[in-house]
């Protein structure tokens, strides 16, 4: 729930896309540009997974210009396609032969008809010719003839459907497959007609089958599927591949049945003992499964020019028990069709692919829990993506945007290879994309103001690398308040009253801001925070807004720099005739409080605690023992790479316990540094004397045991060693006023400050 109320925001905003495509897919805002993906994307598809392997179970006997040169203009009379029907089933002994070509109207190409009249009219009384008549009827009926050759052997005749106004009928058609709907919920969109176009009665009774050959294009005029079955007058008749099927594996009409339940629906037959399926649509369609490019030169079925067929060029049974199909690839004859693989496919090889499918027993269709799947698969992608992209990364997001859309898109491809189901794809996609778009945008604009917000807060007082590194995570930048362990740093200007006195107001400003630009560049130089300025006091913490392990390190690193740059600062002031400024710095490490604190007029992200106390209260305490820095023990143990001087142990307002309090001698040297620190003559951190630590402890042993000479000795020794450290002078003053006064036993040289 707190994940939800943190990116109530984002995931609102991102789910939009759903909203329009719920209405997409509702039927209540249809998107064309949908649908047109999704062909696109069937068509690409189709391309690259088509086998492209050559079938020599089906041949096309192709009517091409070679054919009409050779033999003559189409249409030829029926006496030269009776001549090929026998040359195929007498002397090359196919099984199964297929005419994609309707013979509508009688061949009267012979005269026969003009015989016949005279025989009625000019000479009905010469006996001579009315004893050759019939013969030449016998001779010259190029339908009977076309028809005889036909009869009793496995040819399939196509035909046509039409819907038109008139209700136009011309031929014969075949029986029809089914005689009752499928069922109620598929009848609503079979393919309905009113009118059709077949071959006359004669040749259409000569003939085993017939099947419809209708092309059906979608709205962008490219054919890609076919229906099997097709509604005329409540009859069902089935398609031109069908029945070339039906004819070639010998199946009766009556074997057809169809099947169907809540997901699927198929035409069923017994195949040599097994119950085979053919998965439809809705429609009762399938999609036409491309074997390759097409044409002669396509490599998927073996093209034979008609000609070749009529002057008997192949070889006796070389087209043996093959199922072969007489089209044309003419551009004349317009039997050209636009597909998903070509612009030009022949038509008669898109009923050779359903054919082939068929052979195989596969069959490319839309099932009809198609919109379920949709619909499903788009709410699960929008849902997740609105979910899990708010707590990722713009990398991660990238990645794991990617990965759930190309799941889908494994998803569906898996299931249009191995299960033959096509399935919609785009408006998932599409919605997928708008969900990650809207999302990221979102996250965009929130880190936008987010940034804004911490520029707005941070830029003044953190490093500029400091803010570019919380803007690229400003999620962990949370302005609540919270406890955290950190360095604060306070450095106040020592007799800056003083020195203000005698100052105008102008010369006061300059110099604070001359003297807090060098100190806070350090600040910041060492990855600080500047919390406030107070009069002539600075605040400056580490461990917050950003986390680091060396806070300590580097605030004791940064008091360091602070002290040396005085010499810098004092410069200038003495060019401007001015005292020079001394400062004192006090630190202390502890858990402290950081947020985003202030009112409704006006906020800072601010340090508070006991912690930040005691760090101000050691920033006093520097000038009373003449020290420039003075840290806590919490400091000094996590900063312990440098070398540390006890100071003395105290109580402080506040505090009931003893406090140990400490001022580093030299920071960490690298060999760099010890070379610079020879020429640095204005370090308050002067050169290192090996004995000085060791003197100092025992003074300060010598002190606590109220051994005031031994403890006076030393501290001379040091001031010899070290003349430049104050606070040996310190103690030499405190002892002095100590002799005066009556110590009981139990004192153990704690100084009381509280």
């Amino acid at each position: 729930m707190k994940y939800l109320a943190k990116y109530k925001f984002r995931i609102l905003v991102s789910l939009l896309p759903l909203l329009f495509a719920l209405g997409h897919v509702s039927g209540l805002l249809p998107w064309t540009l949908v649908h047109r993906l999704d062909n696109i994307i069937y068509d690409a598809r189709l391309r690259l997974t088509m086998p492209q392997t050559f079938d020599d179970r089906i041949v096309i006997v192709d009517i091409d210009e070679k054919s009409l040169s050779a033999i003559g203009q189409w249409p030829w009379s029926r006496n030269k396609l009776s001549d090929i029907t026998k040359e195929l089933f007498a002397r090359q002994h196919i099984k199964t032969l297929g005419f994609d070509m309707v013979f509508a109207e009688a061949d009267n190409s012979s005269g026969l008809a003009a015989l016949n009249q005279l025989g009625r009219t000019t000479l009905r009384n010469d006996a001579g010719f009315q004893t050759q008549l019939p013969r030449l009827n016998e001779s010259q009926d190029y339908d009977a003839l076309f028809a005889e050759s036909l009869y009793q052997r496995n040819v399939v005749l196509g035909y046509y459907f039409t819907s038109d106004r008139q209700q136009h009928t011309s031929g014969k058609l075949p029986k029809p497959v089914l005689v009752e709907a499928p069922s109620q919920r598929h009848d609503s969109h079979i393919t309905q007609w009113n009118g059709y176009g077949a071959s006359i009665d004669a040749i259409t009774r000569a003939v085993s089958a017939a099947g419809f050959f209708n092309a059906i294009a979608d709205s962008d005029g490219i054919v890609r599927a076919t229906p099997l079955l097709a509604n005329f007058e409540n009859q069902y008749y089935e398609s031109f591949a069908l029945a070339l099927f039906r004819a070639y594996k010998g199946l009766p009409y009556s074997s057809i049945k169809f099947k169907s339940d809540k997901t699927i629906a198929a035409l069923q037959f017994q195949l040599n003992g097994k119950l085979q399926s053919i998965h439809v649509d809705e429609k009762l369609s399938v999609l036409i499964p491309f074997r390759g490019f097409g044409g002669a030169t396509g490599g998927s079925y073996r093209y034979i020019s008609a000609s070749d067929i009529w002057f008997k060029k192949l070889n006796e049974d070389e087209l043996k028990d093959k199922i072969v199909l007489i089209g044309s690839t003419a551009p004349g004859l317009q039997d050209l069709r636009t597909t998903p693989v070509g612009e030009a496919y022949p038509g008669v090889e898109t009923h050779a692919n359903i054919l082939s499918s068929m052979l195989d027993g596969h069959s490319i269709y839309r099932p009809d829990y198609a919109l379920g799947y949709e619909l499903l698969m788009m709410l699960i992608v929008s849902v997740l993506l609105a979910l899990v992209l708010p707590s990722l990364s713009v990398a991660s997001a990238m990645a794991v945007g990617m990965g759930i859309l190309l799941g889908v898109v494994a998803l569906n491809t898996s299931l249009f290879l191995w299960q033959e189901m096509v399935l919609p794809l785009a408006t998932t996609l599409l919605t997928g994309f708008a969900v990650y778009t809207l999302s990221m945008s979102a996250d965009h604009l929130l880190r936008s103001r987010a940034m804004l917000a911490l520029k707005k807060l941070f830029g003044s007082y953190v490093p500029p690398h400091l803010v570019e590194q919380m803007e690229s995570h400003f999620d962990n930048y949370a302005m609540q308040a919270k406890n955290v362990e950190m360095t604060v740093l306070f450095c106040d200007m020592r007799g800056f009253t003083q020195i203000a006195e005698n100052l105008l107001p102008s010369d006061v400003q300059a110099m604070l801001n001359r003297v807090f630009t060098h100190l806070s560049r350090v600040i910041m130089k060492h990855g600080g925070t500047i919390d406030k300025y107070m009069g002539d006091c600075v605040m400056a913490f580490w461990g917050a807004p950003t986390q680091t392990q060396s806070h300590a390190h580097q605030a004791v690193l940064t008091a360091i720099d602070m002290i040396d740059v005085l010499a810098d600062i004092n410069q200038v002031q003495q060019k401007l005739g001015l005292p020079d400024i001394q400062v004192g710095i006090g630190i202390n490490t502890g858990m402290m409080c950081v947020g985003d604190m202030g009112s409704d007029i006006r906020r800072s992200y601010t340090a508070v605690g006991d912690a930040v106390n005691l760090a101000a209260r050691l920033q006093e305490l520097s000038k009373t023992y003449s020290v420039a820095i003075l840290v806590s023990a919490s400091t000094m143990s996590q900063a312990s790479t440098f070398v540390w001087q006890e100071v003395d142990q105290v109580r402080v307002h506040g505090k009931t316990q003893v406090l140990s309090i400490f001022t580093p001698m030299r920071r960490p040297v690298t060999q760099n540094e010890a070379i610079d620190s020879q020429h640095n003559t204005n370090n308050v951190i002067q050169k290192y004397d090996d004995n000085e630590p060791v003197k100092w402890q025992m003074a300060l042993q010598a002190y606590r045991l109220q051994q005031w000479d031994a403890s006076t000795q030393y501290l001379k020794e040091l001031i010899a060693i070290n003349p430049s450290n104050m606070m040996y002078p310190f103690y030499l003053r405190r002892i002095a006023l100590l002799r005066l006064q009556s110590l009981d036993a139990s004192w153990d040289g704690t100084s009381d400050f509280s």
